[in-house]
């Protein structure tokens, strides 16, 4: 039986992905990187291992104790969760990495560890390669069509978005009548959400998109329950994503809290 790792983040998209390997065929040895990784990732896993995201060193070690080559990273690991404090200290081989970044770009610290992987034999593969499925196609998600406004908003949006994910940002944007609300950066889609939607007073639309040169290895945009939870509480009216490109997640769960709430969805 094939071996595949899973480097797993915050949310429920990593237990959906261990779920679809074992589906396949393959035998997932799992790492929690944060405290917060879902506790129920260990039970549809073959090995797991509650290792932090600074101990770079370490996960190594346990990929390469298990025999697995290859390895796909899943879930939120962002920025605003590690400077949170959610890390543990940084082993030495994690402090001589930091120390050769020229910048701390989410794609610069990424592509470093994907490097960092490949040198002990370990390729890290297209995030999506097992859960392809959640990325919706072209169209209206839920019952209610976006209104004309909403449509206009959320082509704007997207634009937006596309330019700051282009400079490596983030990658979602709130807006309202044609005018920014607030743009993604560390703080996370959430935050930025919460940011936008009390400042538009109700009705603001979100759009969440992958950057121009998404490296599908890492840092494929997912929406969740979160997300619309989140959209709900400011008066948030309308999300737009990526069509092909974005992860929905618990899509039932989703589309059902958007209906409740009079959210639109639509992948475009």
């Amino acid at each position: 039986m094939e071996k595949i790792g899973l480097l797993a983040g915050v949310g429920h998209l990593p237990v959906e992905c261990a779920q679809a390997a074992s589906k396949l065929g393959y035998e997932v040895y799992a790492v929690a990187l944060l405290s917060e990784v879902d506790k129920t990732l260990k039970d549809c896993v073959a090995g797991y291992a509650d290792i932090n995201v600074a101990k770079v060193g370490k996960i190594i070690d346990f990929l390469k104790e298990n025999d697995v080559h290859k390895v796909t990273m899943i879930g939120k690991v962002t920025k605003e969760l590690l400077m949170s404090g959610n890390y543990a200290l940084p082993d030495f081989r994690t402090v001589k990495l930091l120390w050769s970044l020229p910048d701390h770009k989410d794609d610069t610290i990424m592509l470093t560890f994907v490097e960092e992987l490949a040198k002990e034999g370990i390729e890290v593969c297209d995030q999506t390669l097992l859960i392809r499925p959640l990325m919706p196609e072209k169209g209206t998600l839920t019952k209610r069509e976006p209104t004309e406004a909403e449509l206009k908003d959320m082509e704007f949006g997207f634009r937006m978005a596309k330019e700051i994910g282009r400079l490596d940002v983030g990658q979602t944007a709130v807006v309202k009548d044609l005018a920014v609300m607030a743009l993604e950066a560390i703080e996370g889609t959430d935050a930025c959400i919460d940011r936008g939607g009390k400042l538009s007073r109700g009705g603001a639309v979100v759009v969440k998109v992958a950057k121009p040169e998404q490296d599908l290895r890492f840092d494929v945009p997912a929406v969740g329950v979160t997300t619309i939870e989140h959209m709900a509480a400011v008066g948030a009216k309308a999300l737009a994503i990526e069509a092909g490109h974005t992860l929905l997640v618990d899509r039932e769960e989703v589309i059902a809290l958007a209906e409740k709430n009079k959210i639109t969805i639509v992948a475009m």
